[in-house]
């Protein structure tokens, strides 16, 4: 994290700018419990599309359904999502909604094809470990949804998600791999690869290769902070790279969370901090 304001944010932004490395904001926090925090955290989004537009940079926010309100009632989450979404397409940004648990996975799924109808400048992350995401996927190619793929980061039961390495890198090739060929569908969405795997990138960047698939028609979307010489390099040999920015004053919680939910997310920044 470069800080715990949006200002902080958008200057890490200004200073990606010169690395030809565009942006994602993201304010930590999820599972709001009252309407006026679910209020608040709408009007922070569209002071912060405004601010994005008033500094001249290229970076898109995204938001979680529960930081939304959800939690307190779907209507009121519909309303403060379409309400940013509608800032987002008035100035020509992007929305991203970004996935939460499995609890949350139907209905996240159900309000971004409603919103994505009037706003077609709308993305959604995809977990590449749910045993349900091939399916998902085929719904979203279908409307020709913008898609960064994930592996996934929640600890899910072994009827929801694939639990070995193994088995989702394998996961996450395929489905990766089906979207690249979508990529021959004028209709298509902007494609992502999210992912700070080195060599789970370069299986991908060799199928893409092995079938003549260009490497403007995928970006790679990595942390701020993290592999960032990796960034700039890919920047270099071509790739369209974002790096999304978390902010934001529940650093300690979100991280505490994510933590107890699953402890490999520790050795996962170790790794990827260190080389």
């Amino acid at each position: 994290m470069p800080g715990e304001h949006l200002e902080d944010a958008l200057d890490a932004a200004a200073r990606f700018r010169q690395y030809g490395i565009p942006t994602i904001i993201t304010q930590l926090g999820e599972n709001v419990t009252q309407r006026s925090q679910a209020e608040g955290v709408c009007q922070h989004y569209l002071h912060a599309l405004d601010e994005i537009r008033a500094r001249g940079l290229d970076s898109e926010p995204s938001v979680k359904l529960t930081q939304l309100g959800f939690d307190v009632s779907k209507d009121l989450c519909m309303q403060l999502l379409d309400t940013i979404a509608a800032r987002a397409h008035a100035l020509g940004n992007y929305l991203w909604v970004d996935m939460e648990g499995s609890a949350y996975t139907e209905v996240t799924l159900e309000l971004y094809r409603a919103m994505r109808s009037e706003y077609p400048r709308m993305g959604i992350a995809l977990q590449a470990y749910l045993r349900r995401s091939p399916q998902d996927l085929e719904q979203l190619l279908s409307i020709g949804a913008t898609v960064r793929l994930v592996k996934g980061a929640y600890r899910e039961p072994p009827d929801i998600a694939l639990q070995s390495r193994h088995e989702v890198d394998d996961a996450y090739v395929g489905l990766a791999s089906r979207m690249l060929r979508s990529r021959s569908n004028p209709n298509s969405g902007r494609m992502i690869l999210g992912t700070h795997d080195l060599k789970l990138l370069q299986r991908v960047k060799t199928f893409a290769e092995t079938n003549a698939i260009a490497r403007s028609a995928y970006e790679v979307h990595m942390l701020y902070g993290i592999r960032t010489a990796d960034q700039i390099r890919l920047v270099q040999e071509g790739y369209t790279v974002r790096a999304l920015i978390s902010y934001g004053s529940a650093w300690f919680q979100w991280y505490m969370r994510r933590l107890a939910e699953k402890p490999s997310n520790l050795w996962f920044v170790v790794r990827s901090v260190v080389g």
